[in-house]
């Protein structure tokens, strides 16, 4: 069956509260260590320089019944087991070095479990010096040339650093030196050969762009964290064999007890920043001699034997380099005594013990409690960890538990932005430490998604750069080199002995006499070569004096060749500034004028656009007016088609015999029909019918007696008048007793006004009825209320016929 596999689901960056300030990841790097026997079974591989991937032992295997998964994890770099010290350096160390050199802090910290390799990384072996020497090493081929003298800088026990002048360092080297067992090595000692191949550092290395304008010293400090608490490696403590040494229940103790020596403290700076006080700071000037504080220090460390590893390491160690700088006086001569001026950065290189399972390390008693300290101490590391990670990606502001533990309490400032931090995680690919390392793995990738405020660089005083090669230049004092006096007394010829033991000894004053007459002839040849070096001296400095002169006259005379220049150029940009003056006020009182003009042409434009407005709604309207008279007038039309409809003669009536006209001369009389809506109109002719009646509404009586008939008939004309018109017709008897009209001429009455510009009205309103009636045009029916019938075979073409209805008879 094979193994699926399945990365690691990492969860995304969501970063809510994310600050405008830089910052950087901690660059975790991971390291796996060769196997100790070629046959064992091993469970990491190296997939690429950047992943590394677990497979679960086949023990592991057959306890879960097959199911397992491959994991793979992700770093910044993977070192394999072919990776030197040198390569590890270049990548992981040589940055921070740099930085420190430049004034920056730094913390770097080896992780994982007992025997990965973390010791071996980060002091090294016989041969293969690890990351602490190669530090050193180049700081000091950085700095070695511009290292202050010893005791110029002196330590106090608040985190800082005092200047010292030469006089004060000179009396502190006097006094130390003069002290039998001297506290501070010394460069003349001869290398221990016990770590003097792990220094023995093969390749150059050097920071690039070192502040030659300063000068720089080198304090280290070697502590331990022992059970949560902090132990001074470099402390002296005096040992009287006189008085016993008691244990914690005040008893004497027995000689294979371990006397441990006085606890430290943490203390807070005025910076804010954490330091242990009353710690040892060691000067030193090489890196032998740092190297041996080192040893020193690391064969106070509590190691012990334990199932996993025979040095197994029982506390955290860490190893301080600090490295202090300040500028050079203005003259570049001495130190420049500003306690302000003072740069310190440090580098911190922590040993972290290894994390285990104590039932593996089969430990009981004393180092039961070690193994729990250590677990207590790391899992808090691993917690602030989480915490800071959550604090970022989401926005939250929990508390980090930085004060659970001593170790973390003490780099607490690394994680608020005071440094970078890198931290290299050692692995062991054997299958007994799968559960270890997994736990590693994971801590390793919680701590890399932590962010580090990017720390920002500090500004030296403002003084002129090159200062200390100008005063070499001048001869002024250059390193350790001997004075002027102590050459000249070197060059005269020895003394002879001056002892007398013979009263008849003969040779040795005059041997005496001879010398000391070589040595005022010298001396009388000095003073004469001197004079006569002076003299030159002053002719040159008379010379030198006098082209100084000539240049000073000829440069007075440029100057004042260009003062003149210069006040002819101020009168003339007196004159152009008037002038501008004078422009501006024209160009001000012109944008007066545009704008009052611009804003007579906004009135204009809005009174125009106004009249528009007004000219479009009296164009409205009267479209609006046309279109209802329009209409007016085709309903009008329609009426009158529908009435010329009804008085057509009915085409399915019977025929009646036609009657013949009476003549003119007979005197026809005709039934005026008038209805009562017609409007009195003021023309000068009008309708008028001798011996005619009169009606309003038509009927059988008026018909019966008169054999024409005529109907006036108003409506409004297109141009608004009213037109009248004169319907005639001639009445007929029908079949059945009653009237008919039949229509035989049609006469129009028109008013119109010669100019044609006379308002039409919209509407004519007729006067009401007596009768209650509405004042609009009526039907045929309305007007004359008989029935309609059509005559057939009319020669007139088609009509209508009025029919009267004839009265009943009275029985």
């Amino acid at each position: 069956m094979k193994p699926a596999r399945a990365k690691t689901p990492r969860k995304p960056l969501v970063k809510k509260g994310s600050q405008a300030n830089l910052k950087d990841p901690v660059g975790v790097y991971c390291r796996v260590r060769p196997l100790s026997f070629p046959d064992q079974e091993c469970c990491i591989e190296v997939i690429n320089n950047t992943t590394v991937q677990l497979h679960t032992p086949e023990g592991y295997r057959l306890n879960r019944n097959g199911d397992y998964k491959e994991t793979q994890y992700s770093f910044k770099q993977v070192f394999g087991t072919h990776t030197t010290q040198k390569e590890l350096f270049d990548v992981v160390a040589n940055p921070l070095v740099d930085d420190l050199i430049h004034g920056k802090n730094g913390l770097l910290f080896t992780y994982g479990v007992t025997g990965s390799g973390k010791t071996h990384t980060m002091t090294g072996s016989t041969g293969e010096g690890g990351l602490l020497p190669r530090c050193l090493d180049m700081i000091f081929n950085s700095i070695g040339s511009f290292q202050a003298k010893r005791y110029v800088f002196k330590s106090n026990d608040r985190n800082s650093m005092d200047i010292q002048c030469e006089v004060d360092a000179l009396l502190e080297r006097q006094k130390r030196e003069a002290m039998p067992n001297p506290k501070t090595p010394s460069s003349k000692r001869q290398i221990d050969p016990e770590f003097a191949d792990m220094i023995n550092v093969q390749e150059f290395c050097k920071a690039g762009e070192v502040d030659e304008d300063s000068v720089y010293g080198v304090f280290v400090s070697y502590i331990e964290i022992y059970n949560n608490y902090i132990y001074d490696l470099l402390e002296e403590v005096p040992f009287d064999p006189i008085k016993p040494k008691w244990n914690t229940c005040s008893t004497p103790m027995r000689n294979t007890d371990f006397v441990l020596p006085q606890s430290k403290m943490l203390r807070e700076d005025k910076n804010h920043n954490m330091y242990v006080a009353g710690c040892t700071e060691v000067e030193v000037k090489s890196t032998e001699e740092a190297f041996e504080v080192f040893w020193r220090g690391q064969k106070k460390r509590r190691i012990a034997n334990t199932h996993l590893n025979r040095e197994s390491s029982r506390s955290h160690s860490v190893f301080n380099i600090k490295l202090v700088q300040a500028p050079l006086d203005a003259d570049g001569d001495n130190v420049l005594q500003e306690k302000e001026q003072i740069i310190i950065s440090q580098l911190s290189l922590v040993d972290l013990a290894g994390s285990e399972r104590t039932n593996r390390t089969k430990a009981e008693g004393n180092r039961l409690r070690e193994a729990g300290n250590i677990n207590q101490s790391l899992m808090t590391l691993r917690t602030c960890m989480e915490v800071l990670r959550e604090n970022q990606m989401y926005g939250t502001n929990k508390m980090v538990p930085y004060r659970d533990s001593k170790l973390t309490h003490l780099f607490k400032n690394y994680f608020d932005g005071e440094g970078k931090v890198r931290m290299i995680v050692c692995v062991n690919p054997k299958a007994e430490d799968y559960e270890e390392s997994l736990q590693v793995m994971r801590f390793a990738e919680v701590t890399q998604e932590v962010e580090v405020a990017r720390p920002v660089d500090k500004v030296i005083c403002g003084l002129t750069p090159g200062r200390r090669y100008r005063n070499q230049a001048r001869g002024g004092p250059v390193g350790d080199e001997p004075l002027v006096a102590e050459v000249v007394l070197q060059s005269f010829p020895p003394l002879p002995s001056c002892e007398i033991l013979d009263i008849n000894d003969e040779h040795t004053l005059p041997r005496l006499i001879e010398a000391l007459e070589k040595r005022h002839h010298l001396r009388q040849m000095m003073i004469d070569e001197f004079n006569k070096q002076s003299n030159t001296f002053k002719t040159l400095l008379q010379e030198f004096d006098n082209a100084v002169l000539n240049k000073e006259n000829y440069i007075q005379g440029k100057l004042n060749e260009k003062e003149k220049v210069i006040s002819g150029q101020k009168l003339e940009i007196e004159r152009l500034e008037k002038k501008n003056k004078t422009l501006e006020y024209k160009i001000e009182i012109l944008e007066k004028t545009t704008t009052i003009y611009e804003e007579d042409k906004r009135n204009l434009q809005q009174e125009l656009e106004t009249q528009n407005q007004k000219l479009q709604r009296q164009f409205s309207d009267k479209r609006r007016l046309e279109a209802r008279l329009q209409g007016m007038v085709t309903e009008t039309t329609m009426k009158w088609q529908k009435e010329c409809f009804l008085f057509q003669p009915d085409q399915n009536a019977p025929p009646i015999r036609l009657r013949h006209r009476r003549s003119r001369s007979a005197g026809d009389r005709w039934v005026d029909h008038k209805p009562a809506s017609n409007v009195q109109t003021e023309t000068v002719m009008q309708p008028h019918v001798p011996h005619a009646i009169t009606v309003s509404v038509a009927n059988e009586k008026a018909l019966a007696k008169c054999e024409k008939y005529m109907l006036t008939h108003q409506e409004l004309a297109s141009d608004g008048e009213i037109e009248t018109k004169l319907i005639k017709g001639d009445v007929y008897k029908t079949r059945g007793g009653g009237q008919s009209v039949q229509f035989t001429d049609i006469e129009t009455l028109k008013q119109e006004s010669p100019s044609g510009s006379r308002k039409r009205r919209s509407s004519t309103v007729a006067p009401a009825q007596p009768d209650g009636t509405e004042s609009e045009w009526t039907d045929v029916e309305t007007r004359c209320s008989m029935a309609v019938e059509m005559r057939a075979g009319s020669q007139l073409g088609p009509g209508y016929q009025h029919h009267a209805q004839p009265k009943r008879k009275k029985p």
